[in-house]
């Protein structure tokens, strides 16, 4: 992706990411980052500028918006709340002679931290092993819990179970590759399961329909028919999500 900046007429710039891709028109996207420019191989800095200055009420109204829903990061101390499923639970940060792995016991996601790292409660080094064993933890969770609603839905579609891989993008929830291959943002597993469930339909729907043309949409309708709530809510909880 290249940097590149949006001069307004009043003077207000606007940095942005452009990345030229095989399309015919002009995507923007707003993430964590700013605005995202999709545009097409073969088009003219002017041309482009020109739309994006169309656009530019759009723009702020979104980035403005994105700035007010944006969350403060993960604290990984004792007693913070952490997301699972769509529930709540709190960090129990528990000395011990050695470092097991984390136990969800009654809504408490113990971690457990060796006696001498504990006491010397170096916070930087202290927060990085917390925050370490949790999201190492969250992503297990996130495979096993994945594998078995892609399995489940992959059924539903009639198609064998696809390949399943973890991501860690920033700005996509999933995808699925030409060869049939689903990855997931480990992230999602902090979201309520109807949310999941969608976002796993989205992608299984790729197996038929490698776009998102009326036939895709029209598939994930078939395999999960409350997407439309589900995909508003996914986009309104991304903020939490990014957290960590």
């Amino acid at each position: 992706m290249k940097h590149e900046t949006l001069i307004l007429p009043d003077g207000t710039q606007i940095p942005y990411q452009l990345e030229h891709r095989s399309r015919r028109t002009i995507g923007l996207k707003i993430t964590d980052d700013g605005l995202v420019v999709h545009a097409p191989r073969r088009i003219f800095l002017f041309e482009l500028n020109r739309v994006l200055q169309e656009k530019a009420q759009w723009i702020i109204t979104k980035l403005e918006a994105r700035q007010q829903n944006k969350q403060p990061p993960m604290v990984w101390t004792h007693g913070a709340d952490l997301h699972y499923l769509g529930n709540l639970l709190t960090l129990e940060i528990i000395a011990s002679s050695s470092a097991k792995k984390p136990q969800l016991i009654q809504e408490k996601l113990h971690i457990h931290i060796k006696t001498p790292a504990l006491e010397a409660n170096i916070h930087a080094e202290f927060e990085g092993i917390v925050q370490r064993r949790a999201t190492q933890w969250l992503k297990e969770q996130a495979l096993q819990d994945f594998s078995r609603r892609i399995e489940v839905f992959a059924a539903k579609l009639g198609e064998a179970t696809p390949l399943l891989a973890l991501s860690n993008a920033q700005a996509r929830w999933g995808s699925c590759s030409s060869r049939g291959e689903i990855r997931l943002n480990w992230r999602l597993i902090q979201a309520p399961p109807h949310v999941i469930n969608y976002v796993v339909c989205h992608e299984l729907a790729h197996l038929k329909h490698m776009n998102h043309s009326a036939k895709f949409w029209a598939q994930v309708e078939t395999l999960y028919p409350d997407y439309k709530r589900a995909e508003k809510e996914l986009k309104a909880l991304s903020p939490l999500l990014h957290r960590i």
